[in-house]
Formats: structure tokens, sequence, C-alpha cells
């Protein structure tokens, strides 16, 4: 297997970090499901992917954080009728920022591997516990039953999984990319 000499370029490596993170951010969202349906739920994945937010008080934590944020910075109440399109697109982009941020790191290293977005996972699963509290979206950690956290810990294992594993494989293309430009251009 061959090793790097020069770290991935850093707009290859935000790149394939934001591809990654949205791979990863399935992944989350399928362990997420799993539960859902576990629980009895019974709409289809897209349905309960893109379920209807009505109001603010029903909006998921993304939408909350960035609905307190575009506030602050715009001193302008939000109404309710775009707590479904914020929520949405700050869940999404927040998985995508993780891991454009995971790619940065990754993709300076001379081998990316799948196993090191597991590490991502698990401080973004310690990060919503430790800042969610904070901002009155989550009880402290020690107040949720073991089952809960379990739940939660493998949905960021599974994000970490997803996003590192994609991770792995762009960089694999980009480094076979890159080694078949170098043969072509040797034959000319």
């Amino acid at each position: 297997m061959r090793v790097r000499k020069n770290p991935m370029i850093p707009l290859t490596a935000v790149a394939a970090g934001l591809l990654a993170g949205a791979v990863g951010t399935v992944c989350l969202d399928a362990v997420q499901y799993l539960k859902y349906r576990r629980a009895g739920g019974t709409d289809s994945p897209v349905a309960w992917e893109f379920a209807p937010v009505e109001n603010w008080e029903t909006a998921p934590d993304p939408g909350q954080v960035a609905k307190r944020v575009i506030e602050g910075f715009t001193q302008r109440k939000l109404p309710d009728r775009s707590a479904w399109l914020i929520s949405t697109i700050a869940h999404w982009g927040y998985g995508s920022a993780a891991g454009a941020a995971y790619g940065i790191v990754a993709g300076s290293l001379p081998r990316p591997q799948p196993r090191y977005g597991l590490a991502l996972g698990a401080a973004l699963f310690a990060n919503d516990y430790i800042a969610l509290p904070v901002a009155g979206l989550y009880k402290p950690i020690w107040e949720y039953d073991v089952k809960t956290l379990a739940w939660d810990l493998g949905a960021h294992l599974a994000y970490g999984a997803g996003t590192g594993t994609t991770f792995w494989l762009v960089s694999r293309i980009v480094l076979l990319d890159g080694f078949a430009g170098r043969r072509l251009e040797s034959r000319h």
C-alpha cells in the first residue's frame, strides 16, 4: 500500500469531508430511525426524516440551536413556519460541517483510516452532553438512563463510522487519480 508523501490539499479535504459528513448523517439517522421503528413508529424513512415541524416548541435540537443563533444575530423572532426548514438545514449542515472539520484533520494525515471516524462520533456525542445541557436543551448526562445513552452513542458512532469510511474511500480515489495522472504524464 502506498503512503501519501503529501497530505491532501485543503480544498479537497474540505470537499471530501462535506460529502463524508453527509453520508455520516445518513448513518446516524438510520440508527435513530431503527429506534423509532422499534418503538412502534410506522412512517417511511423519507416521511420520518422530513416530518413536518409545526412550531419552534416541537423543533429538534439542531433547529433550536440554529434558531437561537439566527435570532441572536438578527435580533428578530423567527416565525413558526420556518421551524421545519431551519431545523432540516441545521441538522444536515451540522453533520456536513463536522465532516468538513474531520476532513481537514484526516486529510493532513499520511494515511487516514476509517476507524478514525469513530473518535469523531464519540467526540460529537460528548459535545452534545456538554453543550446542550448548558443551553437548556438536554438534561445533564447522569439524568439519562443507560439505554437512551447507548442508543445515542450508537447513532453517533454510526455517524463517525460512515464519515470515516466515506472519507477514506474518497481519499483512496484521490490518491489513485493522482497516481494515474502521473503515470499518464510520464508516457508523453
